[in-house]
């Protein structure tokens, strides 16, 4: 694949560049590149669902699509939520523009790293946006409790969270997001992105949909295109309550869904064991690709609940780099997440894929990582915290909460409390926010021997769950950072100090043991303006009752199987 391939990367602000774009310039016939960067199902639709496309894409592209309310009321009849409750958009990304002009009056509050357009869309039109870092120290889990007190400190009036979170795939178990979503009822807004909770098995029905409905100020996000493997078609849907959805509804052009997007919706209803089936192979496939990383010296894979693996390269290996020779050298696209508010270019973002597909990208990371007589991509700088984002006033909100900064955000935030929320108790593994924390231990003295790390479990051959080693106990205060190790020639070396291994089943995320931590009272009676009963939910008292068609319902859609 030709050099000037790369070149893209360097033109785009946001994003990695389209497909499209990568095959257009490198003048290569044949397939693409194997896509390690796009996060979309690879086993849905089926490849017989593909072809009855085919055959019918001559009149797909030649016909105007049904009105969005018709294909809309389809999709809510598989998923058996009310009309009334739903809008479709164009991609999820229309809809995040729409709650913005709409529903965001001056300020939102988002943890970062995340999805680019939560940041970006509201400050395009001016609003303030309160960035809420997540920690790597802390596998970059979000504390809901501290993320209330930010959010009360700085008064910020909406608030999003995007679970499982993009890019490090971090879950929030649903009681705690209910709780959260209940603390934060004097808020303007509280927007829950599910894009790919879809992938997610650490709970039966981990969607907060329902809940969602019946409250006055809280949104619900979903895509169709990542679950279901096709970005292209763009389309997506969010569920509030009817005041709300209406709202965003009511802006909506009458065919803003095209025809593709349309075919797929009334073909759904025929393929929900398939649909199911794919979901169940993405996280089997998870938990192997997790495995097979984890075991590469140096590099870091953080647990996920998404269809992809946040990993940190090892020290002296810089991503820009990494990812043009996996392009080049390797016709293996990766996303560098250096872009990404509150991430860095020594992070990389990891698709879910099938097993002959993740043996390749291992098989050019083992070489353009350690490689004979090439050594590391780039040297880095020796405390792997590096970080620009383009914009000064974030650097500086990173640096000082990031990295050195951890023991005075730490300091100032033990033992207090914002009102209507518990503060945060020391963090127990496979508790309080759903990211399977290790137990903080007290740090060596300087003088003192600390013992090198157990050796990394090696991958076994798939079928299967792998079992990966549990993650090693990470120090509550910042230590030095070692010097960049160079990297030998010839054989690859022995493993470097463990990385943090990916959860090794959905029991990595089990429920909350013993009373819920205290998120302030569920306000009383029914939501005042636009909210739902129970019973209007369930579908009584004008909003019609749907029949159940053996696809699964949105708070536990796909976790069949």
């Amino acid at each position: 694949m030709s050099g000037n391939v790369t070149s893209l990367f360097r033109s785009t602000a946001a994003h990695s560049p389209s497909m499209a774009a990568l095959t257009r310039e490198s003048g290569e016939a044949g397939a693409g590149p194997v896509d390690f960067c796009i996060p979309c199902n690879p086993y849905f639709p089926t490849p017989a669902m593909f072809e009855e496309m085919a055959g019918r894409l001559r009149d797909i592209v030649t016909y105007y699509p049904s009105s969005a309310d018709t294909i809309t009321a389809e999709l809510c009849s598989l998923l058996r939520l009310p009309p009334q409750c739903v809008a479709m958009g164009n991609g999820s990304t229309e809809l995040i523009t729409w709650i913005d002009h709409l529903l965001v009056r001056e300020s939102l509050a988002v943890p970062v790293p995340t999805f680019g357009r939560w940041t970006d869309q509201p400050m395009e039109t001016g609003k303030r946006v309160d960035m809420f870092p997540l920690q790597e120290a802390s596998g970059f889990a979000l504390d809901l409790a501290r993320y209330a007190e930010f959010v009360r400190a700085r008064g910020t009036r909406a608030v999003v969270v995007c679970n499982p979170n993009n890019p490090d795939g971090g879950y929030l178990h649903k009681q705690a997001l209910v709780q959260f979503m209940d603390a934060m009822a004097d808020r303007d807004l509280v927007v829950i992105d599910e894009s790919f909770l879809e992938f997610a098995d650490a709970e039966s029905e981990p969607s907060v949909i329902q809940e969602a409905m019946l409250r006055p100020n809280v949104v619900v996000l979903r895509s169709l295109g990542k679950n279901f493997g096709l970005h292209g078609i763009r389309f997506g849907y969010l569920v509030a309550n009817p005041a709300l959805a209406g709202r965003v509804r009511s802006m909506l052009p009458k065919w803003n869904l095209n025809s593709f997007a349309e075919h797929v919706v009334f073909m759904l209803r025929d393929h929900g064991p398939e649909y199911a089936q794919s979901l169940h192979q993405v996280r089997r496939d998870r938990l192997e690709m997790a495995a097979r990383l984890s075991a590469l010296p140096g590099l870091t894979v953080y647990p996920s609940q998404g269809n992809f693996l946040f990993v940190r390269l090892p020290v002296g290996a810089e991503g820009t780099a990494v990812r043009d020779r996996m392009l080049t050298e390797h016709r293996v696209l990766v996303r560098e997440c250096g872009n990404k508010i509150g991430s860095s270019s020594r992070f990389l973002r990891l698709v879910v894929r099938p097993q002959v597909d993740v043996r390749r990208l291992v098989s050019g990371l083992e070489q353009v990582l350690y490689g004979a007589g090439r050594g590391a991509a780039v040297p880095g700088p020796a405390t792997g915290t590096g970080y620009s984002s383009g914009t000064a006033a974030v650097d500086r909100l990173m640096y000082e909460t990031n990295g050195s900064g951890m023991r005075a955000i730490t300091a100032q935030t033990a033992g207090t409390g914002a009102p209507g929320i518990a503060a945060a108790p020391a963090p127990a593994t496979g508790t309080g926010t759903g990211m399977p924390l290790p137990a903080a231990v007290p740090v060596a003295p300087a003088a003192a021997a600390v013992p090198g790390p157990a050796p990394v479990a090696q991958p076994v051959p798939y079928p299967g769950p792998v079992p990966v080693p549990h993650p090693a106990p990470v120090p509550q205060q910042p230590v030095p950072a070692p010097a960049p190790q160079p990297v030998p020639a010839g054989p690859v070396p022995q493993p470097m100090p463990a990385p943090m291994p990916a959860p090794a089943a959905a029991a990595a995320y089990p429920p909350p043991v013993g009373p819920a931590p205290s998120f302030g009272p569920t306000p009383p009676g029914v939501p005042a303006r636009g909210g739902l009963t129970a019973a209007q939910v369930r579908g009584t008292n004008g909003l019609e009752s749907v029949p159940a068609t053996g696809w699964p319902n949105a708070a536990g859609m796909g976790q069949a199987g």
